[in-house]
C-alpha cells in the first residue's frame, strides 16, 4: 500500500487553499489504496486567534507545538512513498525543515498557492513575513520532485526554476454535487450583491467600499459578506455572516451576484480565480476584476462580466441589479462552465496522475 505525508499549514476541513484543493481528493486517494497522513502545523485553537490581534502567548505556544510536530515528521519521513507539501513544512523561520524534508523523502510534491514567493506588502502580519524565511518557497520549488500551481502565470515561473522540469497547473475545483444552485434569477426581492474570504484577502473587498456606497444611493441592494471577520460600511444595507462549513452552501446560494474584486499587479498573477469558481458553481453572475487567471475562467458577457475601473464596476453592478435576464444568462453559463472544466469529478484525475508517476504505478 502506498503511503502519502501530507505537511499543511491549517487544520483539515478549514482553510479554502486547502479545502477546495488537494483536501477533497483524500478519501479518493484512500479509496485508490493510498494510506495518507495528514499533519497540519496549526490546530483549531491556532487557527482562530492566529489572524488576530493580539494573543501573544496563545501565537508563540501554538508556533512551538508545531514546530514540535514538524519534528516527529521529519522521523516519520521515510517511511512514507511520496511527501506532499502545501506551501511551506513550517510558515515561520528559516528553510531548515524544508530543506530536511527534501532530503529525507524519497519523492517530494510540492503544492504552491497565489504568488506566495513574492516578497510584497500583502503579508497581513508584517512580523510574521520578517520571520518567514524568504527561501522556503524558492528552495521548495526548485528542489521538489514535481510543483503542482495554482495559475497559469505561476506555473510558468515554477518550471523556469524547477530542476526537473516538472510543473503541473492544477485549478481550483468545486464539489459540483453540494455546491447546486438554487437561484430564481426574479427581482421579486431586495437582490443581494455577495463576497466571501477570509481576513487576509478582506483588503481585496475594501476595493469596492466607494463602489457600494454609490450604488446604493441609486438602487436597493444588501450586501452579504461570509467570512471570518468583523465588517462596517456606513450607507450600506450590510449583512456580515461568519462562515461555518455547515452553512457555506446555504449561505452562498442566498446570493444573487456575486463579486471577485482584485488588485491589478504581479501579486494577483499567482491567484487561481476560487472566488469566482465559487460564485460560478452555483450559478451566480460573477463581477470580477479582469486580472491575472480570472479572464481566462471568465469570457466577458458570456459567463460573467470583467471589469477593471470603479466605474465598470458601478456600471456592472447596476445593470445586474436591474436586469434579471441577464443574470439568468451569465448564471446558468457560469454553471456551465464549472461543471465542464472545474468539477472535482474531472480535476481528481490530475492529482491521481502525478502521485502515480511519483511512486510508480499505473
Amino acid at each position: 500500500m502506498p503511503r502519502i505525508l501530507i505537511l499543511c499549514p491549517f487544520p483539515q476541513d478549514i482553510a479554502a487553499g486547502q479545502r477546495l484543493k488537494y483536501e477533497q481528493y483524500i478519501d479518493d486517494w484512500r479509496e485508490r489504496g493510498f494510506e495518507v497522513k495528514v499533519s497540519s502545523f496549526m490546530n483549531l485553537k491556532m487557527w482562530g486567534i492566529v489572524y488576530q490581534k493580539g494573543h501573544y502567548f496563545e501565537k508563540i505556544f501554538g508556533t512551538i507545538r508545531g514546530s514540535i510536530i514538524r519534528i516527529f515528521n521529519l522521523f516519520q519521513i521515510p517511511q512514507y512513498d511520496v511527501v506532499y507539501v502545501f506551501m511551506w513544512v513550517t510558515p515561520v523561520g528559516t528553510s531548515f525543515f524544508e530543506r530536511a524534508a527534501r532530503f529525507l523523502a524519497k519523492k517530494l510534491v510540492y503544492d504552491i498557492e497565489d504568488n506566495v514567493m513574492m516578497q510584497t506588502s500583502n503579508a497581513i502580519n508584517p512580523i510574521v513575513k520578517l520571520l518567514r524565511g524568504p527561501g522556503k518557497t524558492r528552495y521548495l520549488i526548485k528542489n521538489s520532485d514535481h510543483v503542482i500551481t495554482s495559475s497559469p502565470f505561476l506555473n510558468d515561473f515554477c518550471m523556469k526554476n524547477n530542476i526537473k522540469r516538472s510543473c503541473t497547473y492544477i485549478s481550483s475545483s468545486l464539489d459540483t454535487d453540494r455546491f447546486v444552485p438554487t437561484n430564481k434569477y426574479k427581482n421579486d426581492h431586495k437582490l443581494v450583491i455577495g463576497w466571501t474570504g477570509t481576513f487576509t484577502s478582506s483588503g481585496y473587498l475594501d476595493l469596492l467600499r466607494e463602489v457600494f456606497v454609490k450604488l446604493a444611493k441609486t438602487h436597493d441592494f444588501k450586501l452579504r459578506v461570509i467570512g471570518n471577520f468583523d465588517y462596517d460600511l456606513p450607507g450600506v444595507d450590510l449583512e456580515v455572516i461568519r462562515w461555518s462549513a455547515e452553512n457555506e452552501v446555504k449561505d452562498l446560494q442566498g446570493i444573487d451576484i456575486g463579486v471577485y474584486p482584485l488588485e491589478q499587479n504581479q501579486w494577483v498573477l499567482g491567484k487561481s480565480g476560487l472566488k469566482a469558481l465559487q460564485y460560478m458553481a452555483f450559478g451566480l453572475p460573477t463581477v470580477a476584476t479582469n486580472v491575472g487567471t480570472t479572464p481566462k475562467i471568465i469570457s466577458h458577457l458570456e459567463n460573467g462580466w470583467l471589469v477593471k475601473t470603479d466605474d465598470e464596476w458601478l456600471k456592472a453592478l447596476a445593470t445586474l441589479v436591474d436586469d434579471f435576464e441577464l443574470r439568468k444568462h451569465l448564471g446558468q453559463n457560469a454553471r456551465k462552465t464549472v461543471l465542464e472544466k472545474y468539477s472535482k469529478h474531472n480535476i481528481r484525475l490530475e492529482y491521481l496522475s502525478i502521485l502515480n508517476d511519483q511512486i510508480g504505478t499505473d
